[in-house]
């Protein structure tokens, strides 16, 4: 039987796909991260409890008005989205003239606020969230089998993350965006309200975290505290791709996934600890990130 790195084919390769599936949340929840600090310059550490919330609302979406996953999928991160909008007028853009670290323990402060109103309000194990039947069974791989659903996701999140790229990188509303976040006076000066456009923007990063917990929802139970480690995770793949790169955020988390997966078959008692370690050593190198600019 063919080996790598003395271990047979078939499970390396089932490592790697799996690998492939958390490089897809990796990449989906940095891309929320690198908008909303490109583009309002705020190192939203309350990125896991939005993506907490995005999960707990499809879960009430259903039990309480029978809305079904697909619908969750719509309506959760518009309504988490719209509670980031609340919390961007209420509280965020008082500190945007302030140092950075301002708003990085405003976002903290939040995120415990959220995750203690669910946890009382909810309890700390975690809710079973079914999967769609659409989305049920699996596929034969020949060297694993793959749930459908598991394949969803990944084709979900690449083209969300794709989707959003174009936006941003070459759309007219995309260098309006840029164009604010280099010289707000300047392109408010043009007629262009840039604090409904950062409030918006806010909004819209929130929204992506929350439609990525709508996409956990049924691979990992909803709980408050599923956003907690999985947030440090994706601050990591933010600093390797860069602070505020669309691209590098997107490359790096499925980069890293990889490199996790297959850290597992090589040296599993490394696979939670390799990100760091490779961020350590992009940040030795290249300070700004492997994408990112000065």
């Amino acid at each position: 039987m063919t080996t790598i790195f003395g271990y047979p084919l078939p499970v390396v390769l089932g490592q790697l796909v799996l690998g492939f599936v958390n490089g897809s949340f990796y990449a989906l929840l940095s891309l929320g991260l690198a908008v909303i600090f490109g583009l309002l310059r705020v190192v939203n550490f309350a990125h896991g409890a939005f993506y907490m919330l995005g999960g707990f609302v499809a879960h009430l979406l259903l039990i309480w008005f029978g809305v079904n996953y697909w619908g969750a999928l719509i309506l959760a991160p518009l309504i988490v989205g719209a509670l980031g909008v609340g919390v961007e007028r209420a509280l965020l853009r008082h500190l945007y003239t302030l140092d950075p670290l301002y708003g990085l323990l405003l976002t903290f402060g939040l995120a415990m606020m959220f995750e203690g109103f669910m946890q009382q309000q909810f309890g700390s194990s975690g809710i079973t969230y079914p999967v769609p039947a659409a989305l049920t069974g699996f596929y034969k791989l020949g060297f694993m089998v793959l749930p459908i659903y598991r394949a969803w996701v990944i084709v979900a999140s690449l083209t969300v993350c794709f989707l959003v790229w174009i936006l941003i990188e070459k759309t007219k509303l995309g260098a309006t965006l840029r164009a604010a976040t280099e010289n707000a006076s300047l392109t408010q000066a043009f007629g262009i309200n840039v604090p409904v456009m950062v409030t918006l923007t806010y909004g819209a990063g929130v929204a992506l975290a929350a439609l990525a917990g709508v996409l956990a929802a049924p691979i990992t139970q909803v709980s408050p505290h599923m956003g907690t480690s999985l947030v440090v995770v994706v601050f990591a793949v933010v600093v390797i791709g860069g602070m505020g790169s669309i691209f590098g955020s997107i490359i790096s988390g499925l980069m890293l996934g990889f490199v996790e997966g297959l850290t597992k078959v090589v040296y599993p008692e490394a696979s939670t600890t390799v990100i760091f370690v490779i961020m350590a050593i992009v940040l030795l190198i290249r300070p700004t990130g492997l994408f990112g600019r000065d």
